[in-house]
């Protein structure tokens, strides 16, 4: 008989479920959060499993696969598609979220995610940081913009390097408002650094992977955007259709028909975030910056014509 498991993963404890081909539950409790101790559960109760499912979060990519490099049939699985399965339950508790995933192993109700190369997730974790340094340097010298203007100093369009100098000569006449104002300055400037030694990187790893030195001759993308869209197709194998990317990406119409209605939403944003915002710049650069005429530009340009309001404004 083959038998189906569930895992339900927190941060400390996981809480596990075995069902039957019936769905009967063979056996559930708790284990540590821990590759080791899943599997020296799992292992004690010495039955064949088919399927074991976790959801897609923080700690899946790691679980998923040291739990398939010691033989076990891990599958990380959707998250909202799961929720939609779990929404009528009257009580929400890690063993009953624990019980419904062994459910699903059990039916087939459950789509599964595609888990990235490390080379990919060590490469999004760069990026990730390059922009956490770079919006918390803007956010600085915005407070210190916004805080100056209450005192008349209007520190004005300056560039990235000139803008401490501006802001010093600003308060130069006003000693306790520079003395405020230093530390921040000295915060904004050491952020400045270590954004640029993230950057170093980025562009390094760009340098190195053929793929992404392929996408720089597109117009439009800079070494940023094609970082991005590389880590976030990780392998194209995984996509049937080339028309599938967009989807995955969250970049295609929703579309709702009922009866007599038939209408098209806008894009659905259920992909990666980053991605889109690269894509957005890259768009955006190619029909306002790029000046050589190509058959990528005209296609935009005929698309942003579609949509007047939306063509205007760029």
């Amino acid at each position: 008989m083959a038998y189906f498991v569930g895992l339900d993963v927190s941060l400390e404890e996981t809480a596990i479920c075995v069902v039957d081909e019936s769905g009967t539950i063979l056996r559930e409790g708790k284990a540590e959060s821990e590759p080791e101790a899943i599997v020296t559960w799992l292992k004690s109760i010495n039955v064949s499993m088919e399927r074991l499912g976790l959801e897609a979060g923080p700690l899946s990519p790691w679980l998923c696969g040291e739990l398939q490099a010691a033989g076990l049939p891990a599958v990380c699985i959707e998250t909202r598609r799961m929720k939609g399965a779990t929404a009528a339950m009257a009580v929400k508790t890690d063993r009953n979220d624990a019980r419904a995933i062994a459910q699903a192993m059990r039916v087939g109700w459950f789509t599964a995610v595609h888990i990235k190369t490390t080379e990919s997730q060590e490469l999004r974790l760069l990026l990730a940081n390059r922009k956490m340094l770079l919006r918390s340097r803007i956010a600085l010298e915005n407070e210190i913009r916004g805080t100056l203007k209450a005192f008349g100093l209007k520190i004005g369009r300056v560039s990235t390097l000139t803008f401490e100098a501006r802001a010093i000569e600003l308060t130069a006449n006003r000693s306790p408002l520079q003395a405020m104002v230093r530390p921040m300055l000295t915060a904004r400037q050491a952020l400045q650094l270590q954004y640029q030694a993230l950057h170093a990187l980025v562009l390094k790893a760009v340098r190195s992977n053929q793929v992404c030195r392929r996408l720089l001759t597109v117009p439009g993308v800079g070494a940023v955007t094609a970082l991005v869209f590389a880590t976030a197709i990780d392998d194209p194998a995984r996509f049937i259709r080339s028309r599938d990317v967009g989807a995955h990406l969250g970049l295609t119409p929703r579309k709702y028909a009922s009866g007599e209605i038939d209408r098209n939403g806008t894009i659905s944003k259920s992909g990666d975030r980053l991605a889109r915002e690269a894509l957005f710049v890259a768009a955006h650069s190619l029909l306002t910056r790029v000046t050589r005429w190509s058959a990528l530009k005209a296609w935009g340009m005929a698309v942003a014509r579609q949509s007047p309001s939306r063509a205007s404004s760029r």
